[in-house]
């Protein structure tokens, strides 16, 4: 018989390199909708094609759902976090669950450093000005990026590479992440509140999990920098809200740099109005070359332990 792959969503136009993977595995690929449905719909796939693997990117795979198939081995994100998976559910049943957790380290890297330039060379702000028909060089208030500090809260594989991009353009690099001891060059490594308080420019590259949900609220932002940015590329729940939004009032926060919101694609009106937010749909791990690496690195994963081998990439160990 056969085995069979649920695709629960995909944030691309098709599913031409999954498909391709797990065809040419000799399994068969059963596919969801493209945009991620609620939890209950997915839970009905699950019981209705009783997959071996699922392959999910923002789709919630609760337990319901990892319980639905007694024959499912292993889900797979497409994607690094696994917020969105029942992973403590899948471990006890025995089941594998994997991710991609390098495909797009230079584009989030990137897409900080982005913010970081746009915000300190007014970029985004005088393309505005410019499209409204104000034409005020005399307004400008920007800043040399070479005499600022960057913090970074989070120093994995994407945070080593912002602060390597970031002190290639003169800026001196603080570091803080409660699961490492060391850094390279000339990083200094420091405590949470030293970062706030000593950076111009904070990066979150934390991954969202109970203990780093809101790590940004309003008592983190009292303590930065007063008109210093605040940029966002991992998850929405790092960074409360409310809080962001009362730091661009108070002026603590000059500006943001946000791909990801907590409760996206819904985003606040104040945000939307405040001059100095930059807002991107959740896109710093998307490029040409990211999208066809993650899809088919997620799929190969699959297609291993379908085979019977050891995934690369376990974010887990099942306990049966």
């Amino acid at each position: 018989m056969t085995r069979t792959v649920l695709l629960t969503d995909y944030a691309w136009p098709d599913d031409k390199v999954e498909r391709q993977t797990i065809e040419r595995a000799g399994f068969s690929l059963v596919s969801g909708p493209a945009k991620p449905a609620p939890a209950a719909e997915i839970e009905a796939l699950a019981a209705q094609h009783q997959p071996d693997a699922i392959l999910t990117c923002w789709a919630e795979v609760s337990a319901t759902a990892i319980a639905a198939s007694p024959a499912l081995k292993i889900v797979a994100r497409l994607g690094v976090g696994l917020d969105n998976i029942a992973v403590d559910a899948a471990t006890e049943r025995g089941i594998w669950v994997t991710n991609v957790p390098d495909y797009c380290v230079a584009e989030v890297s990137d897409h900080a450093v982005g913010f970081a330039i746009a915000w300190a060379r007014g970029l985004i702000h005088f393309d505005r000005e410019v499209r409204s028909g104000r034409w005020d060089p005399a307004s400008a208030n920007l800043r040399r990026l070479s005499e600022l500090t960057c913090g970074i809260a989070g120093f994995g594989r994407i945070g080593r590479a912002t602060a390597a991009k970031m002190q290639a353009l003169g800026c001196r690099v603080l570091a803080h992440d409660p699961y490492t001891s060391n850094a390279p060059g000339n990083i200094e490594l420091v405590d949470f509140e030293t970062l706030l308080a000593g950076s111009d420019i904070v990066v979150i590259h934390t991954p969202l999990s109970p203990s780093t949900h809101h790590l940004i609220n309003w008592d983190a932002i009292s303590k930065m920098r007063r008109g210093s940015l605040l940029i966002n590329v991992s998850r929405g729940g790092v960074v409360d809200t409310a809080a962001v939004i009362e730091g661009l009032a108070s002026g603590i926060l000059s500006g943001v740099g946000l791909d990801v919101l907590e409760d996206e694609p819904r985003i606040p009106p104040e945000l939307i109005a405040h001059p100095g937010a930059m807002i991107t749909p959740h896109v710093a791990f998307s490029s040409d070359a990211s999208l066809i690496e993650l899809r088919r690195r997620a799929a190969e994963e699959v297609v291993r332990v379908l085979s019977g081998e050891m995934p690369e990439q376990p974010r887990n160990t099942p306990r049966r």
